[in-house]
């Protein structure tokens, strides 16, 4: 029998609230059944003709699915006048939504990808991905501080912590517990592996330093809108968007070194490449500094239009007013 008193038990659940939670959790369970009912054929197919098949399966849920579709073509659209500006833009990457249909078969492709890799058929996948730009790595891990590695939903994010921990070293990745937990440790089994491991951003600071005092590396999505208690609005494909200054901060503390690495689809293969570490803003601002790290996400967009998540409302929660 609880021996605590009434007004310290916990508030019961409202019922709207609780309908909300049985839905939410309704809708994971059949995200689940189908993703196990597409995992059975893509694991019995050869992986190029499964990966074709994922991308025609991402060009027919950008024709069935109108809602995300036109969801994801603003998106392109409200970013589109500023990719002009950028050096690098090719106008041959056609209007927003060519650019959209193409997002959406990467993401088929994507997820083609993932299931050949929770279920250990990634060898393949993994062989074939080649890593450039390691010198800028093994230059940022001799200053002996660590490295955190800036980079973003691009391509296959997944495979790329898998190839760097299989061909180089491990990393750990910092990332957010889903809401069905199921999921959670789906995407456990698929992270730690290939000497990677997960640190949940939930009171993350004290493993980071931990593993940075070492010489270790972090890995970190930055181009997600985090909650306004962590982090700053910054410029973001024109548009301020709730950024984490949590690498900022963490370099201006440890000195680790900030290098920004993603992954492209080059014909039929990947390549992750990295590049020359981000100085910090030299006059200490956390916010001119994650400046910097969201201007090398914009640079690999600009290159790859189409391998970005753009599915993804990356300015959620910024008011008219907030962005002026």
């Amino acid at each position: 029998m609880s021996m605590e008193s009434p007004e310290h038990e916990a508030a019961p659940s409202p019922p709207r609230n609780r309908t909300k939670e049985t839905i939410r959790a309704v809708k994971w369970r059949l995200g689940l059944v189908l993703f196990a009912s597409v995992a059975v054929p893509v694991l019995l197919l050869p992986r190029r003709l499964a990966v074709g098949l994922g991308a025609c399966g991402g060009r027919l849920v950008f024709l069935l699915m109108g809602k995300l579709r036109r969801k994801t073509v603003a998106h392109i659209e409200s970013a589109y006048p500023y990719l002009g500006t950028l050096e690098g833009w090719n106008p041959a990457a056609g209007t927003p939504e060519a650019i959209a249909r193409r997002t959406f078969a990467n993401i088929g492709r994507t997820a083609v990808e993932i299931i050949k890799l929770y279920f250990g058929q990634g060898k393949g996948l993994v062989d074939r991905t080649e890593l450039r730009g390691l010198e800028h790595v093994w230059a940022a891990k001799e200053r002996g501080k660590g490295v955190i590695f800036i980079t973003g939903h691009c391509d296959n994010w997944e495979l790329v912590a898998h190839a760097f921990g299989t061909n180089a070293e491990g990393m750990a990745v910092v990332a957010r517990r889903q809401k069905f937990e199921p999921l959670t440790r789906l995407l456990e089994r698929l992270r730690n592996r290939h000497g990677n491991s997960i640190i949940y951003a939930d009171g993350a600071a004290r493993q980071i330093f931990f593993r940075l005092r070492k010489n270790g590396a972090i890995g970190l999505l930055m181009d997600q809108a985090v909650p306004f208690h962590e982090g700053e609005l910054v410029e973001f494909l024109g548009r301020k968007a709730w950024t984490t200054t949590m690498p900022a901060l963490m370099a201006a503390k440890t000195g680790a070194a900030l290098v920004p690495g993603f992954g492209y689809r080059e014909g039929d293969r990947h390549v992750v490449e990295f590049f020359p570490e981000i100085a910090p803003d030299p006059t200490g601002d956390p916010i001119a500094t994650t400046r910097l790290l969201n201007r090398a996400i914009e640079q690999y967009i600009v290159r790859h239009p189409d391998q970005w998540l753009w599915v993804y409302n990356r300015w959620k929660r910024v008011t008219r007013e907030q962005q002026g």
